[in-house]
């Protein structure tokens, strides 16, 4: 890169150093949004026309009108296996198709029949089926209630604010300053040759006020009211250390939406790829079936309600609605659709070690030997953008990373293995493999005079790969192929960055609006482009191995979907206590639509986090989904020795109580492929009629049995934590203290404390000999903690496959047992009768808390019965058994006499 590209990308880079929102468009300065949001609720001007409607098998349709401009609308009504309604509306006869979003629904979502209960000149009503369900059809005007029994669950236009821009050939009266055809912001302009095409529409959910989701935000879980500020964006942009607590717009978009109360939860997926904005406001009323207001009643008589309006700048209306009633069914249902959370490699779900850059392959090697002269675990080295020659993806630098395969083979030799940064702006050199093929090929997006569409990035000038066309996705998926990326090993991941996409000198750091993918323009793609970024490398490494390997990828930019193809992480934050905090209600945004594999950069990206800073992050990050260290080139650095020794002992122990629950997290994921369960997920998802656990985002759960309440405060020295449950019990997995449930307990704490809390009634697997990394310790034994409820009972589960391949799929090669404890006796159990696989693995221990002492203990096998050693502690209730010695994948029974 030349002086002066270099010049300007460090001013860029340093200029955001601290974000300038001015860079961003606020809901008024999008043209789109401060037009919708001029609409006030009040009658709407669309009404439907029940004489067009037809009913087949599969669907309703039925035309609506705006009486004002007398453009007529056709609605589409489903009725979705598992609980759910799909609602479209487009223009019945639009001056060139609309845009729908493809390839985020795995498939065509079967259907159920519809039947009409009733009809007259004022509507029709339609079953739902299960359990008194009905959809009422409102004519005059349009309005949709589904109900259930009396209640009113959800509705739809109820105040009006369907609002639909019609495509229309430019007219006289069309007001340039509104930005109807075309739009400046800053210094760029966004020629618009279609015009105004937003869409909007209104949801009322009575009963409701707690709404969760619309990630990627950097606020608290539960959604704020948006009346008289700006609504929350989703608008995948390159935001650098980013402000906290505002809807401002981030690297991902997922426009799912989740309500709850004690009665129900349910979710709207409103699927949509452009700019939107989602504004929801609460109001107290009573309202009927037909949308009259009745009295304001005051005291116990009001009723809260959400009212909620998505804004799209254009496509269709599209928007699934989930109606649960259990969290559990709401994550089913989304899975339905989008598909569940990949299952990882579980190399994966151990700790990386990364930051801007290693300098090269020596600086690689010493850190790698810095962790086996501090004896802590690891499994992956990350790799920046210098490792690249001249920031060529798919290439190393011929000086500082000459050896790539000397290199990997000395991690693989440890069971260790690298990720590489592959970023979608390709430099322009016409000397660069990369850029030569997607030239010839024509797979370039286009500027809006059909050219190459080209921007400015960490290579300089760059190029931009049409990621939509499906020929562009398969052709940069070869490029993983070992003969295609030179110095590649089958131990080489992928990370891709910058993928919203990131141009530096773009109309907010991104791409135009107005540039071309074939005939459609990357407005209405915008928020899927990092998605399918993601899903090429993925698929890359897949193909690479014949099919036979899981891949790992990470990605910053992400949509509805993203889950199928690997992990994400929270961005460019800051060494700030405020950053370390957030990335708790930010993942859990994450996980409750689908996104379960989610992590924030350990210490902090930009800035030098304090000792204490550092330690409390790690702490924090060790009992999140991804954890991974990551740091700013301009930083100091910051491996986990460079600290002290006490801190090195801290870093190191919290590290390794990562590694001796990874059996754990690997069940829950494979959990979270199966059911669509979040792993990292709010209190309220176990204890959904606890009213106490709606706003809690500074602690979670992990599965359903270990509650984390990290220490996130400077100088703390106590916190208080929230253990759910009444009749219930909690043992802190440290001291084995039992703790009530349905209580606030303070806890003091010290620089190496991290509450921790184990369910009562829950059996976790640990390896609890921990090793320099996971593979190393594929063989080792488990120990078994039984947190026995206060009725003796306990129940979990245990997962073993390769770690690596698709085998527990192709070939069902997987181990699946059932771990339960009641009547004094511990027994394993065969779930998956079926499965063959084998493992080495033996129980070395039991651990039961809450026990009493028994006279003997014995082991049931084979027909056989065996004495077992044990030990039991009086003081704490604690038993320990020693040396059972069965294999993990056997039929067992450990009786208590």
């Amino acid at each position: 890169m030349g002086l002066l590209s270099v010049f300007c990308v460090c001013l860029f880079f340093n200029s955001a150093f601290a974000v300038d929102r001015g860079n961003f468009k606020t809901c008024d300065q999008s043209s789109f949004c401060k037009r919708q949001r001029v609409l006030k609720p009040g009658q709407s001007p669309y009404r439907a026309l029940l004489e067009t409607l037809e009913l087949s098998d599969s669907r309703l349709t039925l035309q609506l009108i705006n009486d004002n401009n007398k453009v007529h609308l056709l609605l589409e009504l489903y009725r979705l296996q598992g609980n759910m309604t799909r609602v479209k509306i487009n223009e019945l006869k639009p001056l060139k198709p609309r845009f729908e979003v493809p390839d985020v629904l795995i498939a065509e979502p079967p259907t159920e029949p519809l039947s009409v209960l009733s009809k007259d000149d004022n509507g029709i009503v339609l079953s739902l089926g299960a359990e008194s369900q009905r959809l009422i059809v409102s004519a005059r005007p349009f309005r949709l209630d589904i109900m259930e029994g009396p209640e009113v669950l959800l509705s739809l236009n109820s105040r009006g604010l369907l609002a639909f821009e019609h495509l229309h050939l430019r007219k006289d009266t069309d007001k340039e300053e509104d930005g109807l055809w075309e739009e400046t912001f800053k210094s760029h302009t966004d020629t618009k040759p279609n015009g105004p095409t937003s869409i909007s529409l209104d949801f009322s959910l009575p009963g409701v006020e707690h709404v969760y989701g619309i990630p990627e935000h950097a606020d608290d879980l539960k959604l704020k009211t948006t009346d008289g500020g700006d609504p929350y964006r989703l608008y995948n942009l390159d935001v650098f250390q980013y402000e906290l607590y505002n809807p401002m717009a981030l690297y991902g978009s997922i426009p799912v939406m989740l309500a709850h109360n004690t009665q129900r939860t349910m979710g709207i997926f409103w699927l949509n790829a452009a700019e939107t904005w989602a504004l929801y406001i609460i109001i107290s009323y009573y309202s009927t079936v037909f949308g009259k207001m009745l009295d304001f009643v005051q005291g116990s008589s009001e009723k809260p309600q959400t009212d909620i309006r998505w804004i799209s700048e254009s496509g269709i209306i599209d928007v699934f609605i989930m109606l649960g009633p259990k969290p559990s069914d709401v994550f089913s249902q989304y899975a339905s659709l989008t598909g569940t959370q990949s299952f990882p490699p579980l190399a994966s779900l151990g700790y990386h070690q990364c930051r801007w850059n290693y300098n090269d392959q020596e600086d690689v090697k010493s850190v790698d030997q810095g962790f086996d002269q501090h004896d802590i675990p690891y499994d992956f080295i990350w790799l920046d953008i210098e490792h690249a020659d001249g920031k060529r993806y798919f290439t190393w630098d011929p000086h500082k990373f000459s050896q790539p395969k000397e290199m990997l083979q000395g991690l693989m030799d440890k069971r260790r293995k690298m990720v590489a940064i592959v970023d979608p702006h390709i430099k322009v050199d016409s000397g660069y493999k990369i850029h030569s093929e997607i030239t010839s090929k024509d797979f370039y997006v286009k500027n809006k005079d059909g050219r190459n569409y080209e921007g400015w990035c960490w290579p300089g000038n760059s190029g931009y790969p049409d990621f939509t066309i499906p020929e562009m996705r398969a052709w940069w998926a070869s490029m993983f192929a070992y003969d295609q990326y030179e110095g590649s090993m089958e131990n080489l991941f992928t990370w891709n960055d910058m993928n919203e996409p990131s141009v530096f000198n773009g109309p907010e750091v991104t791409m135009h609006k107005d540039a071309l993918h074939g005939k459609w323009e990357h407005r209405e793609i915008h928020n899927i482009y990092g998605l399918y970024v993601q899903m090429a490398t993925a698929e890359g490494q897949i193909q690479r191995s014949g099919g036979v390997e899981r891949p790992f990828v990470l990605t910053r930019a992400f949509f509805a979907g993203s889950q199928r193809f690997g992990a994400v992480w929270t961005g460019d934050n800051a060494a700030e206590w405020g950053h370390l905090k957030i990335s708790i209600p930010m993942c859990l945004s994450l996980g409750l639509v689908g996104v379960s594999f989610c992590g924030a950069d350990i210490g902090g990206f930009f800035k030098n986090p304090s000792t204490e800073l550092l330690v409390r992050w790690y702490q924090t990050g060790a009992y999140q989904p991804f954890f991974r260290a990551h740091a700013h080139l301009d930083t100091t650095r910051r491996e986990p020795w460079l600290f002290g020794p006490e801190n090195t002992a801290l870093i190191r122990e919290v590290i390794r109580q990562r590694y001796a629950l990874l059996p754990y997290w690997y069940q829950l994921f494979f959990q979270a492929y199966r059911t669509g369960m979040p792993v990292m997920r709010p209190l309220w998802v176990d204890y959904p009629k606890d009213t106490a656990t709606f706003t809690i985002d500074d602690e979670f759960l992990i599965g359903s049995d270990l509650l984390v309440h990290p220490v996130t405060e400077e100088g703390s020295r106590g916190v208080t934590a929230y253990l759910p449950g009444a009749g219930e019990v909690w043992y802190d997995v440290h001291t084995f203290q039992k703790h009530n449930g349905a209580q606030n307990l303070y806890i003091p704490v010290t620089l190496s404390s991290i509450p921790v809390f184990q369910r009562g009634g829950s059996i976790i697997p640990r390896k609890d000999r921990v090793r320099r990394s996971s593979a190393c310790m594929e063989n080792d034994p488990y120990t078994l903690y039984v947190a026995l409820s206060p009725k003796k009972f306990a129940e979990g589960k245990l997962y073993i496959d390769d770690g690596h391949s698709f085998n527990y799929d192709a070939k069902k090669e997987f181990i699946h047992r059932s771990l339960t404890f009641a009547n004094n006796a511990l027994t394993s159990s065969n779930l998956c009768p079926d499965c063959n696989f084998l493992t080495s693995s033996w129980i070395e221990k039991v651990i039961i808390l809450g026990a009493s002492k028994p006279s003997k203990v014995v082991l049931k096998m084979d027909g056989k019965e065996t004495p077992v050693d044990f030990e039991f502690d009086s003081s704490m209730s604690v038993l320990t058994l020693r040396k059972p010695g069965m294999n993990a994948g056997d039929d067992w029974t450990l009786l208590l006499q």
